[in-house]
């Protein structure tokens, strides 16, 4: 795949499949998508950093299209914002024959997409992705959702999106900081699916986080083609799609814990995560060592910081226990883990304690 071609992958759920559009000037294929379908109306919902960036761009190709901005970050995820952003589209004159576009990160896709599903109970929704971590992770799949006081992603629902488009014109306002965060996400498929494709990544993580668009343009066409495999499979999370969620029960832990702050972002916090549970996996006798050490060994190498200790001073276990019982994934208070056997091969695991989580938090240096 070349960096000039747009490319198209299908996520087969009958009638409610979709096309992801990847490549340079991939927004175009926008427009054609509205001709095609006739909406009453369209609205464009972003944040602040989004619009002054890229709004002007995705203006020229909609300029009858209405624009909601709304504040950048994390706490813009809530039961608050979801609200203003209801309020708004309704004063605006939304109708179920219009189209909500999510042009932003995952917090502008998971809030408008969860908007989306309640207003006038279903309405048609775009993901326009301009994160790296965004376009391989919280576009694809459906999931929808807000925080509350107990936890994080714990109030949304499935609703799919009637098109995804990765431009990959959008990264290159990114600083790197965040394109590293989207990379941790990547490298999640490879661990967990492909060890051909770790293989990939393992030579070529340089060039995908200085933007090299050949090698980006595979990065995230394979990891849209591995989550499109998996969801197609099991949409609702019943089964294998929960091992989408390699490293990020410890992950979800860890960003409670610094308040969803500036001092971890969320594919900071996936790339811990990720060492986290390929160390329990290690603990359970199931990956090497050697192998956790070659997962620690290239965090590194992309420039994750893995020390918890120079992040925050003080881990107390006890703290991070509580965030553990309300993580979503847990059943009958018994926390599940995606843990790996091997390098690309991923298996869900459920144990009868926290124990073991324990081991682990304490092996990184909780106390």
């Amino acid at each position: 795949m070349t960096a000039e071609t747009i490319e198209k992958i299908s996520l087969d759920l009958k009638d409610r499949s979709y096309d992801i559009f990847i490549g340079n000037k991939a927004i175009s294929k926008l427009q054609e998508f509205i001709k095609k379908n006739n909406y009453s109306k369209v609205f464009i919902v972003t944040d602040f950093n989004v619009a002054n960036h890229h709004l002007e761009e995705i203006k020229k190709l909609l300029p009858e299209a209405s624009t909601l901005i709304a504040d950048a970050g994390e706490q813009t995820k809530s039961f608050a914002g979801l609200e203003d952003l209801c309020e708004r589209l309704l004063e605006q004159g939304i109708d179920r024959k219009s189209l909500i576009i999510a042009a932003g990160g995952g917090v502008v896709g998971d809030l408008t997409g969860l908007a989306a599903a309640i207003l006038m109970r279903g309405i048609d929704f775009v993901q326009v992705p301009t994160t790296l971590l965004s376009m391989v992770d919280s576009s694809v799949g459906g999931k929808t959702g807000v925080n509350c006081r107990s936890g994080k992603n714990l109030v949304g629902v499935f609703y799919q999106p009637k098109l995804v488009i990765c431009d990959l014109d959008f990264l290159k306002s990114l600083p790197l900081r965040q394109i590293r965060s989207g990379y941790a996400e990547i490298l999640k498929y490879g661990l967990i699916y492909d060890k051909r494709f770790y293989n990939f990544l393992s030579k070529n993580f340089t060039k995908i986080l200085l933007l090299d668009e050949e090698n980006l343009a595979h990065a995230i066409k394979r990891s849209c083609e591995i989550k499109a495999q998996i969801v197609a499979e099991d949409e609702k999370e019943h089964d294998i799609r929960a091992i989408l969620n390699f490293g990020h029960t410890f992950a979800h832990v860890l960003e409670a814990e610094t308040d969803y702050s500036n001092l971890l972002n969320h594919g900071e916090a996936v790339a811990i995560g990720m060492l986290m549970a390929a160390q329990m996996s290690c603990n359970q006798n199931m990956l090497q060592k050697k192998d956790v050490e070659e997962i620690k060994n290239h965090l590194n190498d992309c420039g994750f910081n893995l020390d918890l200790k120079s992040i925050k001073h003080s881990w107390k276990k006890s703290k991070l226990v509580k965030y553990l019982a309300k993580d979503k994934k847990s059943q009958n208070n018994q926390p599940r883990f995606i843990l790996l056997k091997t390098i690309g091969n991923a298996v869900i695991k459920k144990f009868e304690s926290t124990k073991e989580f324990e081991e682990v938090i304490q092996q990184f240096g909780a106390s």
